[in-house]
């Protein structure tokens, strides 16, 4: 069998991630950190696995749906060094613009609850995959055909960022130069992206540069005075790896059927989580904006009394 320099570079950089995965794993142990438990990072190769088996079975349709709208495109980039840049650039847009689909939408956030839903945060939670999203994934990066890329190059791209969005899947504090961190995704920007604080939810989407979150309104930085906590606002009693896959389809579902009208039951695909026709439950942007609302009166509150103090110290000392 004969290797191509892709297979060859994918396979050195998987490596790579599996060795930094060994050596942090010696380390939460060696200074008994608990970043790890079997339970979780044996649900997390199970999902993997099963989102790997998925893959396989999508990658030929994938590949020959790529092929096909390749042969339609717009432009083709000659200058290879502007076509991997632009290929990076917009794969990396499209992965935001998917996996903030998949917050934001609850039919695809039922798939994608799987990557959330550990309540530890290490390298192999990166592992934890979207199990389904193989299934609709090629439709987001169907514009990269029409631009001029292979299916070859697209598949390839999309592996290398996908090994450096693993890469940020830890809890080591690591600084970066702010220039660094106002460009790229960095650890800290992932940790926010995975925290159940109510500040922190639908936050950070990006895979390899931080910029579209930046840009669009995403961003949150990591804030000391609100530690994080990992896994979702609303754990699943069954943690087992079957019931981590489908208990927001099954959510979703008893919710569908206790609609009161079809306009409510379509909503309650396609809004994002937390929404309901009686108010009972509340999406992430309206629990944002109580937050700091509520934050805004306290130091409203705190303000007039430190002038009230401040009065009371003039009169006694007048």
């Amino acid at each position: 069998m004969k290797y191509t320099g892709s297979d060859i570079s994918v396979g050195a950089l998987f490596g790579f991630v599996i060795v930094l995965t060994l050596v942090e794993m010696y380390f939460s142990y060696a200074h008994d950190r608990k970043l790890y438990t079997k339970r979780d990072t044996w649900t997390n190769i199970y999902l993997m696995v099963s989102a790997i088996v998925i893959n396989l079975g999508m990658k030929t349709a994938t590949f020959f749906l790529l092929e096909y709208c390749y042969q339609f495109r717009l432009f083709q980039i000659s200058n290879i060094w502007i076509y991997w840049t632009v290929l990076i650039l917009a794969q990396d847009f499209l992965y935001w613009f998917l996996h903030t689909v998949g917050h934001y939408v609850r039919f695809f956030w039922a798939m994608h609850v799987t990557h959330h839903s550990s309540e530890h945060f290490n390298l192999t939670t990166g592992f934890r995959s979207t199990v389904f999203e193989p299934l609709y994934r090629v439709f987001f990066y169907l514009p990269l055909a029409f631009m001029g890329f292979t299916a070859m190059d697209i598949l390839f791209a999309y592996l290398v960022t996908q090994i450096y969005g693993n890469l940020v899947h830890t809890q080591y504090n690591i600084k970066f130069p702010k220039w660094y961190e106002y460009v790229f995704v960095t650890p800290s920007h992932h940790r926010v992206h995975h925290a159940s604080n109510v500040r922190y939810l639908d936050k950070n989407m990006g895979m390899v540069l931080i910029l579209w979150d930046r840009w669009f309104g995403t961003f949150q930085a990591e804030l000391p005075e609100d530690v994080i906590k990992y896994g979702l606002t609303t754990q699943p009693k069954d943690t087992g790896p079957v019931n981590i896959i489908f208990h927001e389809f099954i959510a979703l579902k008893a919710d569908v059927k206790k609609a009161p009208t079809f306009m409510d039951k379509v909503k309650y695909i396609l809004n994002p989580p937390g929404w309901s026709h009686d108010g009972s439950t509340k999406i992430a942007k309206i629990m944002q904006q109580e937050l700091h609302d509520a934050e805004e009166k306290e130091k409203q509150y705190n303000k007039v009394k430190d002038i009230n103090g401040q009065q009371q110290t003039l009169s006694s000392t007048g």
